[in-house]
C-alpha cells in the first residue's frame, strides 16, 4: 500500500459540507483507506484575495492507486462536488490536492510530488503537522515543523481551528 497525504479546501458555502462530502466519497472508495484526518481550519485566501475565507483539512490515506490514478479520482470528486475551474486560486466548492505520495519526488505534465507550493502554505502545513508531525518532505528531507518555523508569523496566525458550531476558535 502507498501512504499519501491529501489536502482539501473549500470557500463556497456550505464549505464544511463540501469537505465532509469529499471525505465521505474517499472513505467509500474500496481502493483506499482514510487512516487519519486533521481538524478543520479556517484560513484567509492566498493569491486571489477578493473572495471568502477557506476551510481546509488534511488527511492521510493508504491506497493501491498510482499517483495519476489518485489524481484522476481527486479530480472526479471535485467535479462531483461542482468544482468549476475559472480564476486561478479563485473560489471553489472543493480543492483536493495530493501533497505527498510515498515520499516520492517526481514531476510530470499533470502532477508534481511533493506538491510544489505546500512548504509555503500555513493552511497546508499546520493541519499536516497535526496528523504527521514527524513527516519529512522530499527532496530536502526537512520536517514539517521546520517549514512552519520558516513561515511569516502572520501566515501562521491566519490559520485558526474551525469548530463544529461554525466559527473559528481564537
Amino acid at each position: 500500500m502507498n501512504r499519501v497525504y491529501l489536502a482539501s479546501g473549500s470557500n463556497i458555502e456550505p464549505r464544511e459540507n463540501y469537505l465532509k462530502s469529499a471525505l465521505n466519497l474517499l472513505e467509500n472508495d474500496s481502493r483506499l483507506t482514510v487512516t487519519k484526518t486533521s481538524s478543520i481550519y479556517q484560513t484567509a485566501p492566498v493569491g486571489y484575495t477578493e473572495q471568502d475565507d477557506f476551510l481546509n483539512m488534511v488527511m492521510e490515506i493508504e491506497t493501491s492507486l498510482t499517483p495519476i490514478a489518485l489524481l484522476d479520482l481527486c479530480q472526479h470528486i471535485e467535479k462531483q462536488l461542482n468544482r468549476k475551474r475559472g480564476i486561478r486560486f479563485g473560489p471553489r466548492t472543493l480543492d483536493l490536492d495530493i501533497l505527498v505520495y510515498n515520499q516520492e519526488n517526481r514531476q510530470t505534465e499533470r502532477l508534481t510530488l511533493p506538491h510544489p507550493r505546500m512548504h509555503e502554505r500555513a493552511f497546508v502545513l499546520i493541519p499536516l503537522s497535526e496528523i504527521a508531525s514527524d513527516l519529512t518532505l522530499p527532496p530536502k528531507g526537512k520536517r514539517i515543523s521546520e517549514y512552519i518555523e520558516a513561515l511569516p508569523e502572520s501566515d501562521i496566525k491566519g490559520v485558526t481551528r474551525w469548530t463544529e458550531k461554525g466559527s473559528a476558535e481564537e
